[in-house]
């Protein structure tokens, strides 16, 4: 966490976010920007906004992210422009829509509502769940949770997600029961109902990354099977928090299926760079150079890898990009 930063410092940070000098290395670009994002305050907001003119797609859907998680309302009216540009590429249009959801500002419920008609299916079901989280959180059960905050279990899992795990995991330990196989069978039959709504499923998906077991992992990667690219990418996003070994097999299998979604492989192959287990290594550094690897992949793959090399390094945090920074501000001649 950066607790205060100079003029100059943010600078740099700047610099290197928006590439300046035209030859900053995707991979630190993304360290600066998971930075800026833990400043959370306006400076940050207007730094990651004016990322949005990337042409890179994995990037800008990442400033998507960001600007969720560091739930700034001004941040607002930058993602509602991204979510009604209909030129964007759809995997970051959904993930300004989940920002919005995250943010859960009662004024996104119309442009959310808006595109639940889009003619991309990742968009629509993205503004469905916002929707429906933005409501949850306004419930008495997500007044109540917002009130007691999170603990015990939570406090693994420092995002906003989408949806709140299914009630009886929402904070705390996981009691005994939720640990059997019976309690697994019955989110997992709940996680694959096709006929529920998809913010249940959700809430479901999350129930069974706070249990964490193997049992668990093996039920969260049945839902691979799912027609929806946008539920399959937020298992694999899953994945990537729980850092389960056991989940490895199943992520690679994602990463090298060509007729896999790309927003699915490239959340895929994040995940295997965060369990940071040798065994990936060799399938990351394939699918980022491979000719008929899509470049989102590609860049998944370039960023997992300095995501490996962290977690296989005796670096301090992730979020250093001040580092990185300097050198950019430097070579620009700020």
């Amino acid at each position: 966490m950066v607790a205060a930063i100079s003029p100059s410092e943010l600078k740099a940070l700047e610099a290197s976010l928006l590439n300046a000098s035209g030859n900053v290395p995707l991979h630190n670009r993304f360290r600066a920007l998971f930075t800026l994002k833990s400043l959370k305050n306006e400076d940050a907001v207007r730094i990651i906004s004016e990322g949005f003119k990337d042409p890179s797609a994995l990037l800008k859907h990442e400033l998507a992210y960001c600007l969720g998680q560091m739930k700034q309302t001004s941040a607002l009216s930058t993602l509602e422009s991204v979510l009604k540009n209909p030129t964007e590429d759809p995997m970051v249009r959904h993930e300004a829509a989940e920002a919005m959801g995250a943010i859960s500002s009662t004024e996104s419920i119309p442009v959310l509502t808006q595109y639940l008609s889009d003619p991309n299916r990742s968009v629509r079901e993205t503004c469905e769940i916002a929707l429906a989280k933005i409501t949850w959180d306004n419930s008495e059960e997500g007044k109540k949770h917002t009130v007691t905050g999170n603990s015990g279990i939570e406090l693994t899992y420092t995002s906003i997600d989408p949806a709140p795990p299914t009630s009886g995991l929402l904070s705390g330990q996981p009691k005994p029961e939720d640990t059997t196989g019976k309690s697994i069978d019955a989110l997992r039959s709940t996680l694959l109902d096709i006929q529920l709504p998809l913010f249940e499923r959700y809430r479901a998906m999350f129930a069974l990354r706070n249990i964490g077991s193997a049992a668990a992992v093996d039920a969260l990667a049945a839902g691979f099977s799912d027609d929806s690219a946008l539920f399959k990418h937020e298992i694999a996003f899953v994945f990537g928090q729980l850092l389960s070994v056991h989940s490895v097999p199943s992520l690679i299998k994602v990463l090298q299926d060509g007729n896999e979604s790309d927003m699915v492989r490239h959340e895929a192959a994040e995940a295997l760079g965060g369990i940071a287990t040798p065994e990936v290594l060799p399938h990351l550094k394939e699918w980022m150079v491979r000719e008929d690897s899509p470049r989102v992949v590609r860049e998944s793959c370039e960023v997992a890898i300095d995501m490996w090399e962290y977690e296989n390094s005796d670096q301090f945090q992730y979020a250093n990009g001040l580092d990185g920074a300097q050198v950019a501000v430097s070579a620009v001649g700020a």
